[in-house]
């Protein structure tokens, strides 16, 4: 019993006739009839009586209310298989980093997902550190974050670089400087995102780069709530750009010297899997140009 006799079967049953069927499914009569004696023979039942007009017996009922679900299922199956197969449907794992989650992927996500509804897309919010653990064990396609670990096997593309600026208390003797350079900050509260954040990490390789610049710091685990903090006064901090308009009240924007912090942010992949399966390279093309034409020239089309 196979999809097409199936099909033959309810077209039959449709128009209550052999010639009408066939005519219907470009087929000649013969080889209708043929389909339908080889179904009722695997099936040991007559499904169709024969005379003036073709009515179904009583298997024959049992048969055409219950194939026509069947038969649903599985041109919608062929169907998915068809979309998975052309990278139209699927599941995509990512995994990205602040701020980037919040502040430049939603509408990207938005468009992409309105282009192809059947693409369906997880995501995990974490450090590069975590991401790329989590590529490595494969349960992330891939992930958009800063560069990884020296020596990883993992595959990274660059596709732009994250601006900075220092945030300031509207109150802050700093305020009267036009461009914050880093020396500027010793003696200055200056509020950090946890140690294994990429950012901090790049400012703390920048100070020392800079010599004896010792620092005021608090510790706050969260890039996204700096912004927060510094508004009630606890200090300054440097946090991506994208992160800090429209102006938030009580504090003030200043530009930082000396590219004290210009991180290159892009996508991670495992080298074995570059390319992706389909659905997931879709995303990745996507995230290319959507994301490369922030990137200075570092994303290559």
């Amino acid at each position: 019993m196979d999809l097409k006799t199936l099909k033959t079967f309810q077209m039959i049953v449709k128009h209550g006739s052999f010639n009408r069927a066939a005519q219907e499914m470009n087929y000649v009569q013969s080889t209708v009839t043929m389909q339908i004696q080889k179904l009722e023979s695997e099936l040991g039942v007559q499904l169709l009586e024969r005379g003036k007009e073709v009515t179904l017996t009583q298997a024959g009922r049992l048969l055409y209310e219950q194939s026509l679900q069947i038969v649903k299922n599985v041109e919608h199956l062929q169907d998915n298989l068809a979309d998975l197969k052309s990278g139209e449907a699927g599941y995509v794992r990512i995994g990205v980093t602040e701020p980037t989650t919040s502040y430049r992927l939603p509408t990207i996500l938005k468009n992409f997902m309105t282009m192809y509804p059947k693409i369906h897309i997880s995501l995990e919010v974490s450090s590069t550190i975590h991401l790329c653990e989590q590529i490595l064990k494969g349960e992330l396609d891939f992930a958009l974050c800063t560069v990884p670990s020296f020596g990883s096997s993992l595959y990274f593309e660059p596709l732009f670089k994250e601006e900075f600026v220092a945030l300031l208390p509207n109150d802050h003797p700093l305020v009267e400087k036009a461009v914050i350079e880093p020396e500027d900050l010793q003696g200055h509260r200056l509020l950090i995102t946890s140690a294994t954040c990429p950012y901090r990490r790049k400012l703390e390789m920048t100070m020392q780069e800079k010599g004896n610049v010792i620092l005021d710091t608090m510790e706050i685990g969260s890039m996204t709530a700096l912004k927060y903090y510094v508004a009630s006064g606890l200090g300054i901090a440097l946090v991506p750009k994208i992160t800090v308009g429209p102006e938030l009240i009580g504090t003030t924007i200043r530009a930082i010297g000396g590219s004290l912090i210009e991180m290159t942010f892009g996508i991670v992949c495992k080298e074995s899997a570059y390319p992706l399966q389909r659905a997931s390279r879709k995303l990745y093309q996507y995230l290319q140009q959507a994301l490369g034409s922030h990137s200075d020239g570092l994303a290559e089309s």
